[in-house]
């Protein structure tokens, strides 16, 4: 499939701000760190969005190799970083193969607060499935936000798929009924349910996003199969919160970063791995249909440490 790499890069390289701020002293990598280099590499990691767990671990883990000895120059450093790094992202060896039911339709859905890219996630994800020549149907469950349904009706016509929608205001869980419905119909091998996202906080939205799953589940033993959190890269530990919320309703089975086009600060990433517990399937690059790429664990380490 097309555009599988990460190619961009954050335009202010975190190892460049490492070097600048603690390592400048030639003396740093012969002794422990001090603590002005540990205050300074802790703020410049907290502001990069990895939030406090993941910075502590990443500064006791460059403050440990110095004092052991185990790296003798900044480039040493930089490299063991970078495999740090990816052991804490690391998730499933090919994020991008989603499960397949084992008769009937495979039912996907696509959760996440409303403007963080979920509905053109869902396109993107259609276009990779069609690549990949599986037939595909979408749902159009955002039944509060006319034009979230607009919008996948536009989507679903430019890839040649069907959509379901239903009436504004109207029952979400009726809607990924229909839909699936509509799938075994049609013999579709895959249906993505676009949800509603207003507010995170909002407790009704998620016993919404419950009923859902049960539904669904009724209709199709063991679905959903895949339940993918659309988070929004650029807003941080916020993303945090919200996925905490979302995954206490729906127990999502991966995660999409959606705009991650060279401007987000990518340690929100790292913490997301290690707060959720859920690993990373895709990455959002652009806007266009074929800028969703599987997530790499060591190529995204090596991609945030480039100066």
């Amino acid at each position: 499939m097309a555009n599988d790499r990460v190619t961009e890069t954050p335009k202010r390289g975190i190892w460049a701000r490492i070097k600048r701020l603690a390592l400048t002293d030639v003396g740093a990598m012969v002794r422990r760190f001090n603590a002005a280099d540990i205050e300074a590499m802790e703020r410049l990691l907290l502001e990069a969005d990895f939030g406090v767990a993941v910075t502590t671990d990443l500064v006791e883990f460059m403050d440990n190799a110095i004092r052991r000895g185990l790296v003798k120059s900044a480039e040493d450093l930089k490299d063991a970083l970078a495999v740090r790094i990816a052991e804490l992202v690391q998730g499933p060896e090919h994020p991008e193969r989603l499960a397949r039911a084992p008769s009937g339709p495979t039912v996907v859905l696509i959760v996440g607060v409303n403007g963080g890219g979920k509905t053109t996630t869902v396109a993107k994800l259609a276009q990779r499935l069609i690549s990949a020549k599986e037939t595909v149907l979408l749902g159009a469950a955002d039944t509060y936000r006319a034009g979230a349904v607009a919008q996948l009706d536009v989507w679903a016509k430019r890839l040649g798929v069907p959509c379901v929608t239903g009436t504004a205001g109207g029952d979400p869980a009726a809607v990924a009924f229909d839909a699936v419905e509509a799938a075994s119909a049609r013999h579709v091998s895959y249906v993505l349910v676009d949800t509603a996202g207003r507010l995170h906080t909002q407790e009704g939205l998620m016993e919404e996003l419950r009923k859902v799953v049960r539904v669904v589940g009724r209709r199709v033993p063991g679905a959903p199969h895949e339940t993918l959190l659309v988070l929004d890269g650029t807003v941080g530990q916020n993303a945090i919160q919200q996925g905490k919320l979302f995954a206490d309703a729906v127990s999502p089975t991966g995660i999409i970063v959606t705009k991650l086009d060279g401007t987000a600060k990518g340690g929100a990433i790292v913490a997301l791995r290690r707060e959720l517990n859920v690993p990373i399937r895709f990455l959002g690059m652009g806007e266009s249909l074929e800028d969703l790429a599987p997530f790499e664990a060591v190529r995204f380490a090596e991609m945030l440490l480039r100066e």
